[in-house]
């Protein structure tokens, strides 16, 4: 019996608010008890977990919105889940019994995967068709982006198994791998902003064109400035970091705006206080950012600034991961999840009522307590790591698991009988 395009969409809504959760977990467990192993698993969980379904399922369906042509294969993605999930199961052993080649195995497990996934939309769509479309510009970026991060987890894992080699460059990492590993879907938010936000607006061809300038700014600045870290220019550094973290100011004061008027004129949609609360957790870890380059050693230094200010350093990952990427997948998920599964197709996602209010008003109620849930936890474990309360950081970390857990239970309650 076929897989329905409602059935796998929800499978996907469970097992990725399960892994974030279950790596919000291992790191509120890392933080109590001070388990180096744990404190080394958790975000090896969310970016391979996370990070390779996030592209290879809810990225497809945001490109397949686009171009009808791209048309999505529930039974392939069902087998792309299962991969990924043996892949989190291979890492756990890897970092658990300390085999760096069983790491280089999971990275060239998921090259394979993510390779068939970009090579049928890239025999399906030609680069210009990818190019005209300013939102799948963003989309494909992301895909490249996750092909770089496992290719980057194989050559770490042959690295740590052959260190005096000298097959693996230098700048290869852990830090680099997770950092490279924190661009897949990032980059996508923009053009899911782009899509189903500002294009909708009045003014379409000036919003095409100011998201199209963004397109090469906020991937060509990602990219110089990492050729900056590995040069060590300092200079660099901060101008990019300034520029991105400008361009991001602007970005959510005018989706501040837009959401204003939204709730004014339509109703209270959760999925946009959501997205707008990833901005404003994207402009923290901008701000982190600078600090952290400012205390900045050197490349490949441990730790990369002084012992007494990696609160910094923690605070600017954490306020990616929790704030940026979970909350605006979140607020994705809330428009995304339920069109596919009110239609059990795409048709609803590419209409113009993908924004309408599908889900009742308990449900959306709901998402709004969620949402708060979120950020009181969120800003606690960046409190945390400032006060260097390893307590807080734990019992911030549980709640904020649960409370992205929460998803599936409040979708699920939604979906009941359907």
């Amino acid at each position: 019996m076929a897989i329905e395009p409602a059935t796998i969409v929800r499978i996907y809504l469970s097992a990725s608010v399960f892994i974030i959760a279950f790596a919000a977990f291992l790191g509120a467990a890392g933080a109590w008890t001070e388990s180096t192993f744990l404190n080394t698993v958790h975000p090896y969980v969310f970016f391979i977990g996370f990070g390779n379904l996030a592209i290879l399922i809810l990225n497809r369906y945001l490109i397949s919105a686009v171009y009808p042509e791209l048309e999505v294969d529930p039974e392939k993605q069902m087998r792309y889940i299962y991969g990924v999930l043996f892949s989190l199961f291979l890492i756990f052993l890897a970092v658990y019994l300390k085999w760096p080649l069983l790491k280089a195995f999971v990275g060239l497990f998921l090259l394979f995967i993510v390779t068939i996934a970009a090579k049928e939309i890239f025999t399906t769509l030609s680069i210009a068709k990818i190019w005209h479309e300013v939102s799948v510009r963003y989309y494909i970026f992301d895909v490249l982006f996750l092909f770089v991060a496992n290719l980057g987890l194989f050559a770490l894992g042959v690295k740590e198994a052959f260190p005096e080699s000298g097959i693996v460059p230098f700048f290869v990492t852990q830090s680099t791998y997770f950092l490279g590993s924190s661009f897949p879907l990032s980059i996508s938010v923009m053009g899911f902003l782009y899509t189903y936000v500002w294009r909708r607006s009045s003014g379409k061809e000036l919003i095409r064109n100011l998201f199209s300038i963004w397109s090469y700014i906020f991937v060509g600045g990602v990219l110089v400035f990492l050729i900056a870290i590995l040069m060590g220019n300092y200079l660099g550094m901060m101008l990019v970091s300034h520029a991105l973290m400008f361009g991001v100011l602007v970005l959510l004061i005018g989706f501040g705006r837009y959401l204003y008027r939204f709730f004014s004129t339509q109703f209270q949609h959760p999925a946009l206080a959501f997205l707008l609360s990833g901005l404003a957790m994207l402009l923290a870890a901008s701000a982190y950012g600078i600090l952290n380059i400012y205390f900045f050693r050197w490349f490949g230094a441990v730790p990369p600034i002084a012992e007494e200010r990696m609160w910094i350093y923690h605070s600017h990952t954490h306020a990616a991961l929790l704030g940026w990427i979970s909350f605006s997948f979140t607020g994705m998920i809330y428009i995304v999840v339920p069109a596919i599964v009110k239609s059990n197709s795409l048709d609803l996602l590419r209409s113009e009522k993908a924004l309408s209010q599908i889900l009742d008003t308990a449900t959306l109620s709901r998402a709004f307590r969620q949402l708060t849930v979120a950020l009181v936890s969120a800003t606690s474990v960046l409190l945390a790591f400032y006060m260097e309360s390893n307590s807080l950081l734990a019992f911030a970390g549980v709640v904020f698991g649960f409370a992205v857990y929460y998803s599936r239970i409040n979708l699920g309650k939604a979906f009941k009988g359907r």
